[in-house]
């Protein structure tokens, strides 16, 4: 890196469930990286996505939605979140305008107390509401914490997405270049396909299958220079799951398919055959040893 000016830094995010933490980092990497869904607690690992311009790059945390959990897997997340908080640069807490201060976020603003680097209040879905609201609503905020700037956004829209992300980059620490210019994210192609179905039940299950879904890619292989073939296990708990996520004569799993091929093609550049079968795996979130293969591990927190 010949520029001795360049900029570099780690940032969390954080927040309450939905409030658009995976909106958000999708649009300032310009590609999705992050599922999005507007059921509650979609992310469960931390998702880290790569911000990089000639003069800075910004690693981003994405990290679950702190919740109270219900179990281990809910415990997995909530210790996600908070653990992204050590060794930031900078932690962005996000809330809801259209959502009134919570519990959850009185719970996420006490853990932030501790911490060192400086934290920024995203008030994000500035589009939900009316104009007028949002001073009261940043007065619910106002003492909360010493924060180091208040910004009202829609990473959905944009608005005042770039101005934020430039006095980011002003605030970030002079450093190297972590990652090649071209990288958008730190997980490895299987993870984020894998992520990528996920996000497709999500949307077509509503809240009939929702929390007791993993997806396990089975193998991933590259047939020639414009083919890959990907073969993934859906995980659910019980056999009504199963039948609601196969569908009268296989119609359900066709679509998520077909989704979620289109996704995944555009992130590997290639056509892509997907083959996708249902399991049932009873009580697995509650399973160390399941959580561990289906990618929830101790190490990452």
């Amino acid at each position: 890196m010949d520029n001795p000016n360049y900029k570099s830094g780690f940032v969390a995010i954080v927040g309450r469930p939905n409030v658009g933490k995976s909106t958000f980092l999708n649009r300032v990497i310009g590609q999705k990286i992050a599922i999005m869904s507007d059921t509650a607690q979609t992310t469960r690992n931390k998702i880290q996505g790569i911000y990089t311009t000639d003069e800075a790059q910004i690693v981003f945390i994405d990290t679950p939605g702190v919740h109270k959990p219900k179990s281990k897997l809910g415990d997995y997340m909530v210790q996600s979140a908070m653990s992204a908080l050590n060794e930031v640069d900078a932690v962005l807490f996000m809330i809801n305008a259209a959502e009134k201060r919570g519990a959850g976020d009185n719970f996420i603003i006490d853990r932030l107390k501790g911490i060192k680097a400086p934290v920024y209040l995203l008030i994000n879905k500035i589009d939900q509401i009316h104009p007028d609201d949002l001073l009261a609503i940043m007065e619910q905020y106002k003492t909360a914490l010493p924060w180091k700037a208040v910004y009202p956004i829609s990473a959905l829209e944009g608005n005042n997405v770039d101005e934020f992300l430039g006095d980011l980059v002003d605030e970030m620490p002079n450093g190297p270049q972590y990652y090649p210019e071209d990288q958008v994210t730190d997980h490895p192609e299987r993870f984020v396909v894998s992520e990528l179905i996920r996000e497709k039940i999500f949307m077509l299950t509503r809240e009939e299958v929702p929390h007791s879904v993993a997806v396990e890619i089975e193998s991933m292989k590259q047939k020639d220079e414009d083919h890959v073939h990907i073969e993934a296990t859906i995980i659910v708990e019980r056999p009504t799951q199963k039948g609601i996520m196969i569908g009268k004569g296989g119609s359900m799993l066709k679509k998520i398919g077909t989704m979620a091929r289109h996704d995944i093609e555009h992130l590997l550049g290639s056509k892509v055959y997907l083959q996708l079968w249902v399991k049932v795996q009873p009580n697995w979130r509650d399973k160390a040893t399941l959580l561990k293969s289906y990618g929830y591990r101790k190490d990452d927190l």
